[in-house]
């Protein structure tokens, strides 16, 4: 069997079967795409030739082309998934990347925004949406571009998990939506004061006119309140976009001073922070962010310690 023909088996067993992220999926299809072609040029294009020796090459390669830790642990995870599949569907004896070792990434800080700044964000984007009538030119699209504001910081979502959203999902009377997250595992996520009157507001006056919009006869008579319809509609009257949420909230963030170069998931790094520095338990922001481990929630206590330290200096007489 070839290499090629086995890597394209195996992408299309992670789509039908395993529940991952098209994000996940696509950061498989390039890196098993690269050892194809690798694997070609070194003269060991069947699956036969998939061995340990071979995968130790191709990251060696990688690395001397001067890729990141973080890009080469995520290869080897590839690798290690492909591997672990070829062994359960019996194409070859063994995993051939069980021996692989990850290499350790540097664990970056996330970004974080202030509360005054957080706060200017969403203000100075529900003055725009409360510009005018809900008709009126781009009220319609300040509406929903506020309430997925709110929404991300008052969930800490992922931005996958936001499009996701469907309306009835959302329990407005306990200020609560239904998440899928990764590996459609199932969460709920609660909600404040403020988002819960920005959803109010959406879905009254701005939802209506956006899915008005949808060349779809079907989605064009959709009520706000059918239970499958996707919550939140681009300009168009269609299913919102990651890559359309991606722009518009790097757009908004990009006006606020000192926010640096930041996207959606600076919303999510800024609620956990906010959560913990807050008083929070750990283990209920891990619960909140849809992380399996809680090695993943920890980076966020460092960000806060690091606050502690900064303003104990500042405070401090004899710091």
């Amino acid at each position: 069997m070839h290499l090629e023909a086995a890597t394209a088996a195996f992408l299309a067993a992670v789509r039908a079967e395993y529940g991952y992220s098209e994000h996940t999926v696509r950061a498989y299809e390039r890196d098993l795409r690269d050892f194809a072609d690798f694997a070609e040029r070194m003269g060991s294009a069947q699956l036969a030739d998939c061995e340990l020796e071979l995968m130790r090459a191709w990251l060696w390669d990688r690395q001397q082309r001067g890729l990141a830790a973080s890009t080469l642990a995520r290869n080897v995870a590839t690798l290690k998934s492909f591997g672990s599949w070829l062994e359960r569907t019996r194409l070859v004896p063994g995993n051939p990347a069980s021996r692989l070792r990850t290499p350790k990434a540097p664990r970056a800080l996330p970004r974080v925004l202030g509360d005054e700044q957080i706060s200017r964000i969403l203000e100075r984007v529900a003055r725009r949406a409360a510009a005018g009538p809900p008709d009126s030119p781009g009220v319609p699209e300040a509406g929903r571009d506020s309430t997925v504001l709110e929404l991300l910081y008052a969930t800490a979502l992922r931005v996958s998990e936001l499009c996701g959203l469907t309306a009835g999902g959302l329990d407005r009377r306990e200020r609560t939506v239904r998440v899928l997250g990764k590996g459609n595992k199932e969460r709920i996520v609660p909600f404040g004061a403020p988002a819960a009157r920005a959803l109010d507001d959406y879905l009254a006056r701005t939802r209506p006119v956006l899915a008005a919009r949808s060349v779809s006869s079907a989605a064009s008579s959709e009520t706000p309140t059918h239970r499958d319809s996707p919550l939140f509609l681009n300009n168009q009257g269609g299913p919102l976009t990651p890559s359309a949420v991606y722009r518009l909230v790097s757009r908004e963030l990009a006006d606020e001073p000192g926010s640096g170069p930041s996207g959606p998931h600076t919303l999510r790094h800024t609620a956990a922070t906010h959560l913990l520095n807050g008083g929070a338990d750990l283990r209920v922001v891990q619960e909140m962010l849809g992380h399996s481990s809680l090695a993943s929630t920890q980076v966020y206590t460092h960000v806060s310690t690091e606050r502690l330290a900064e303003r104990y200096r500042q405070a401090h007489p004899r710091a």
